[in-house]
């Protein structure tokens, strides 16, 4: 009965010990995905900031900037993509929506972004855009991969349309959260005017033919939970100039914005708890999981071992009980 016992725990030992490796290089990359289906919304705010009026092409101190930013996932696209690309993607139908202090609307800034639901790497398809322009990204947007690698990596600038290295500066806590920080400096570059502008019959095709353009610099932070890939704070140090043309008069430049962008407590609050979730689902399968059936397989292996032994052991001989021989007959 021992041996057989034996034989069986054995077989549990070699399967678990088999899943170990399995679950975290095997099931992990293949379960651990961003859902299709996902909304999320932010507010940020850049407080005593300068802002451009446009009806007077004159910049004005507010006291407060309000950026609204959505993420929608669109199932729909997604699932047409996945027909063609053979992968799970995800399509993220994305707003940032700027009001001034007034709640009048600033600038409104559409994107489409649509990238691999396992790496994060972008895929390139029918819809990929950035304000109604067809782009073709290359490095990250918006989230990191999951188990975030302490090293720089691209990350696509929208305003720009362009990628940069967005670089590793250190491992820091933020409440009570390990994160990786992040941060990406976009020197003066020239990029396209908004397509929607807040003042009627000024549009980006009348501002382009009077010659003046437009010039953005931004200083890009962020904290990001390494197990999910998740940033759980950002910030920006942004600035937008227009400049020359005949727009302007006799400026060479004009202060289009000017602000130092932070997500709002609230928001800050709602984002770590989150995070906080979604990491411990991680970290069943990268972690708890894998070594908890390698633990299991030891154990039951150790187990196994003992009672071999148990079963292999002599008997005593002075509780062994002889036989007599049983007589033939005829």
């Amino acid at each position: 009965m021992r041996r057989k016992a034996s034989l069986i725990l054995l077989a549990l030992a070699v399967f678990f010990a088999a899943l170990s490796p399995l679950t975290r290089w095997y099931a992990f990359p293949r379960l651990a995905k961003v859902p299709a289906d996902q909304y999320q919304d932010m507010v940020l705010e850049a407080k005593d900031a300068t802002l451009l009026d446009y009806g007077t092409m004159t910049a004005e101190k507010v006291d407060r900037i309000t950026v609204v930013q959505t993420l929608k996932g669109n199932v729909e696209a997604s699932e047409k993509i996945e027909k063609t690309a053979n992968r799970d993607v995800v399509v993220w139908d994305g707003l940032s929506y700027v009001q001034g202090p007034d709640g009048d609307m600033v600038s409104s800034f559409p994107e489409r972004y649509i990238f691999d639901a396992h790496t994060q790497e972008p895929v390139h398809a029918t819809g990929e855009m950035v304000d109604g322009d067809p782009v073709r990204r290359t490095g990250i947007e918006f989230k990191w991969p999951f188990l975030t690698e302490k090293r720089d990596y691209e990350y696509f600038d929208a305003q720009a349309r362009l990628t940069a290295p967005i670089h590793y500066r250190g491992t820091q806590d933020f409440r009570g959260v390990e994160v990786y920080y992040f941060e990406q400096t976009i020197p003066w570059t020239k990029v396209p005017l908004p397509k929607t502008l807040p003042v009627d019959g000024i549009t980006a095709e009348s501002v382009a033919r009077t010659g003046t353009t437009r010039w953005y610099t931004t200083v890009r932070k962020f904290w990001v939970e390494p197990v999910t890939g998740a940033p759980v704070y950002g910030e920006e140090i942004h600035r937008e100039e227009l400049r020359g043309g005949t727009l302007l008069g006799d400026r060479d430049k004009v202060t289009a914005f000017s602000g130092h962008v932070k997500m709002r407590e609230d928001y800050i609050r709602h984002t770590v708890d989150l995070v906080k979730s979604q990491r411990l689902l991680v970290l069943l399968m990268t972690s708890y999981l894998p070594w908890g059936f390698l633990v299991l397989g030891v154990g039951l292996l150790a187990l196994s071992l003992y009672l071999e032994a148990r079963s292999r052991r002599p008997r005593d001989p002075a509780t062994a009980r002889t036989r007599e021989p049983e007589p033939l007959s005829a």
